[in-house]
Formats: C-alpha cells, sequence, structure tokens
C-alpha cells in the first residue's frame, strides 16, 4: 500500500497556501451554507480553490485514496482517506486574523495516523508523520511536545466560541472554567496547535465535523497529548472533542466537564 511522505504533506500545503494567502485581506468572494444554530456561515472562493488544489495533486499521486472535503463532500472509497478543511477559521480569516489553517489529515482503517495545520500568514506548519510531531518556522524545525501541566489549576483553557458553552447546558463548562488557571477563546484550529505546541492545556469543542479534528489528532497524539470525544472515545468522527496535554489531565477535565467534578 503507498502511503504519503512528510514531503507531500507539504506539497498539498504549498498548493493550498497560494490560493489562500492571494485572497487574505483582499475581501473575497463569499457566501454562506446552512449550519443549524448560525445565521452566517461562510464559504469563500478562497476556501473552494485551495481544497480543489489539494484535491487534484491527491488524485495524481494517491488515485485509489478517498478524499473527504468541508467544500466538495467524499470522492472515491478505500482504507486509506484524506480529509480536507481548506480555511479552519473562515470567520477570523475573513476579518483579516491569522488564526485560521488550512487541516490536511489522512486516515488509515478510520484512524488518523497523519496530518499538519499549515498557516501561512505567520509561516508555520505544524505536522505529525511517523509518530512524531513537528513545527517548522522560517527559523527552526522543532519536535513538538505538550505540557506537563498536572492540576486543573495550573491549567489553560482553550474553546472557541462563548456560543457552545450556552447551547450545552448539560455540560459544566462553567466548573471547569472556574477551576482552571486561565480561559481563553476564538484561537480556531491554532488553539490546537498551541495545545501540540505546550503552550494550552486543554481545547474543548462542541460541534466539530471530523475535517476540523481528523488532521489535529496525529499532531496531538504525536506530541503526548489525547483527544477523545466527551465520553472518552475515539474522535475521528467528531461530535463533542476535548484535547488535553496529558492523560491524567485529560481525564480530570472529562470528570469536570461531564460530572462537575
Amino acid at each position: 500500500m503507498k502511503l504519503p511522505t512528510a514531503d507531500f504533506l507539504h506539497r498539498l500545503a504549498d498548493a493550498a497556501d497560494r490560493e489562500t494567502i492571494a485572497r487574505f485581506r483582499r475581501k473575497p468572494e463569499t457566501s454562506t451554507k446552512p449550519k443549524e444554530g448560525y445565521r452566517f456561515d461562510p464559504v469563500t472562493e478562497a476556501d473552494r480553490e485551495a481544497e480543489l488544489a489539494m484535491r487534484a495533486l491527491i488524485s495524481a499521486e494517491f488515485p485509489d485514496h478517498s478524499i473527504v472535503g468541508e467544500e466538495y463532500g467524499i470522492t472515491g472509497t478505500g482504507a486509506c482517506q484524506w480529509v480536507l478543511d481548506p480555511i479552519d477559521g473562515t470567520r477570523p480569516y475573513l476579518l483579516g486574523i491569522p488564526v485560521w489553517g488550512t487541516l490536511i489529515g489522512f486516515c488509515e482503517q478510520g484512524r488518523a495516523t497523519a496530518g499538519m495545520m499549515s498557516q501561512p500568514i505567520t509561516r508555520e506548519r505544524f505536522w505529525a508523520h511517523n509518530g512524531e510531531s513537528w513545527l517548522k518556522t522560517d527559523n527552526a524545525t522543532a519536535r513538538l511536545r505538550t505540557s506537563a501541566c498536572a492540576q486543573l489549576s495550573d491549567a489553560v483553557l482553550h474553546t472557541n466560541s462563548p456560543e457552545g458553552v450556552r447551547r450545552n447546558p448539560d455540560v459544566r463548562f462553567d466548573i471547569l472554567d472556574d477551576t482552571v488557571k486561565m480561559t481563553r477563546y476564538g484561537g480556531e484550529c491554532y488553539a490546537f496547535a498551541m495545545l501540540a505546541a505546550g503552550h494550552i492545556d486543554i481545547c474543548v469543542e462542541y460541534s466539530l465535523q471530523p475535517y476540523d479534528i481528523v488532521p489535529l489528532i496525529p499532531l496531538i497524539e504525536a506530541a503526548g497529548g489525547v483527544v477523545t470525544t466527551f465520553d472518552g472515545s475515539r474522535p475521528e468522527n467528531g461530535g463533542r472533542i476535548i484535547a488535553s496535554a496529558n492523560k491524567d489531565l485529560h481525564a480530570t477535565a472529562i470528570s469536570v466537564l461531564m460530572h462537575g467534578r
């Protein structure tokens, strides 16, 4: 079975970057698509063109692989599947804030084994391949490790928007928020990358699609972190997702979220 190399992940990111950079802060053509609970769920020309560019490369190199993308759905079948989100964080993309990223994931038999988050404005690439997580900047390439934070009282917590908190009153985010050292919002996929890099300790999200999380799973796991659903299941299908710096912190955070203690 032919599998992708890390170099191929970078080739995909290069192709997407060309499309996203060219339209960033230039008010790209934008429309909205239906999403329960949201008045406006934007999709731009940059989203569409970046996904098409990545799909073309994958189809040429791996014609027997399936592809799932946010903008164009699923094509193909088989044990190997690519999972693409051309712009995770389209809202901040439209606002000119560089916390968005291109997400590229790869699954074997339904399990995420490789992934990439490219942020071309800050010129950072976060990726996982062969069980290792890496960050490349203009100045260096370095292995990623999650933090050793063991206590909720020392932890930095992130969730993307207060809207999710309000819409999920059965989840005791309020208690978790009161317990941790600090809670921040609005980091999109960049927050998960910062968890892999050891700067954030817990990420909580309430309604992720597979393309929102699959590319980030290997990045976090290979850096020493844990990613599951709120009930502790594998996260590849999305839904309610929690990522933590380590197993002990993860177990404690889930207990608070689900049981208030």
